[in-house]
């Protein structure tokens, strides 16, 4: 009973640790796999601490990391691993993730032929290729080639790959942005036009989540940046050259941990051999530092840094419109505030005026006899007229003066 008991355990272990990926090729088919990390990890060769940063549970900034046989790439909700000829995707059901596997399954097929540049079966395509046997690709004379032609040069998976995954994110934090200034201007327009606490919550709310979104944009393109500035880091990316090095026959003697048996790494030897300005059966594995091996990407990395360095400055013009806003509410309620303050030093003179009179009319009511009470009856009305006009002058002195010294407004 106890072995059945910690069978079972087992059993529910194993598949509490299983998690959904979702497997594409070269072809564009898709396969779903309950796997758990460590056949991942196996089937990929990378490490426990780089599968890591796919977990969504764990909060990992954006990252594009180069190993021997994968790319490891972690941009918000896209979560893969990229291959020489696969790509192993995380949470493939999620709603944001689906419209990258749908734009994957588009584009990952080379157009213009059976499902890569590797097949060569067809007789139809024996004809047109010259030398296929030797992995060289046929290319039809200048200005006949179009993006159609099967011959044209094509990068490599990897690179169609991390370009979809790059264009996905690009988009989805540009449509973010996008979405962000489409609410943020309005509210801003409102404040302006009435400060009231539902306006300034409305703003404050706006600011946290662009500061948030600027904060992953941010991290996006810092990670681009650094790829940008290190040449080995772009060449660790250029996977089907360290593939076809490994299986070149002058490469290293060793036998290596893993070699493509899809024959769609030898079909682009040819792209390989063009991107890097070698071949493998005069030269050798061409190098990691060569600078031709990286030109290609270099390009595909520019182009989406532009992009996002495009979204960082919408985002920045946003702030600076928010810090502008602020500024003009703080004039305007610095102005109501001066305007209370003048308020305050009228009334408060008023007072002291009030309280001049007051103190005249209380001598006046003591209940002490003097001669002129009854016998001079006209001397109240001076009194109380004098008074009048005594407080008056103190009064419109008072104001004079802090008109003078510019305490009130002219």
């Amino acid at each position: 009973m106890a072995n059945i008991t910690q069978d079972v355990l087992t059993l529910a272990k194993k598949k509490q640790a299983s998690k959904t990926w979702m497997l594409l090729d070269d072809k564009g088919d898709t396969m779903l796999l309950e796997v758990d990390k460590y056949a991942i990890m196996h089937r990929v060769g990378i490490h426990a601490r780089d599968l890591r940063i796919l977990d969504p549970l764990l909060s990992y900034p954006s990252t594009i990391l180069g190993r021997e046989r994968a790319i490891v790439l972690n941009l918000e909700h896209i979560k893969a691993i990229i291959t020489a000829e696969e790509v192993l995707l995380r949470n493939p059901m999620d709603e944001f993730v689906i419209p990258f596997v749908e734009e994957l399954c588009r584009r990952l097929p080379v157009r213009g032929s059976d499902s890569s540049l590797g097949h060569e079966g067809s007789e139809g395509e024996g004809k047109e290729l010259d030398g296929a046997a030797k992995g060289q690709m046929w290319s039809p004379p200048k200005g006949e080639q179009d993006d159609n032609t099967p011959g044209k040069d094509v990068p490599p998976f990897e690179f169609r790959a991390l370009e979809v995954a790059l264009e996905a994110i690009c988009s989805f934090l540009d449509a973010r942005t996008t979405e962000l200034e489409t609410n943020a201007y309005p509210a801003l327009d409102e404040l302006t036009k009435k400060i009231s606490s539902r306006n300034l919550d409305r703003v404050r709310k706006l600011k946290s989540s662009m500061t948030r979104l600027n904060a992953r944009v941010q991290k996006v393109r810092d990670e681009l940046e650094q790829l940008l500035d290190d040449d080995d880091d772009m060449a660790d990316l250029f996977l089907t050259r360290k593939m076809a090095g490994a299986s070149s026959p002058l490469a290293s003697s060793a036998a290596p941990l893993w070699a493509p048996t899809s024959p769609t790494i030898a079909s682009r030897a040819s792209w390989v051999s063009k991107a890097s300005g070698v071949t493998s059966l005069n030269h050798g594995a061409p190098t990691a530092t060569d600078s031709d091996d990286v030109e290609e990407l270099e390009m595909l990395l520019e182009a989406y840094f532009m992009q996002i360095d495009g979204t960082l400055n919408k985002l920045t013009t946003l702030r600076e419109y928010i810090d502008d806003t602020e500024d003009y509410i703080n004039i305007q309620l610095d102005n109501h505030r001066n305007q209370l303050i003048q308020l305050e030093l009228i009334l408060s003179s008023a007072t002291v005026v009030v309280a001049l009179f007051s103190l005249v009319a209380g001598i006046f009511g003591m209940n002490i006899p003097y001669e002129w009470n009854t016998d001079h009856a006209e001397a109240f009305t001076w009194v109380v007229v004098v008074t009048c006009i005594t407080c008056l002058v103190i009064f419109i002195t008072v104001l004079g003066y802090a008109r003078y010294k510019h305490l009130i407004g002219t």
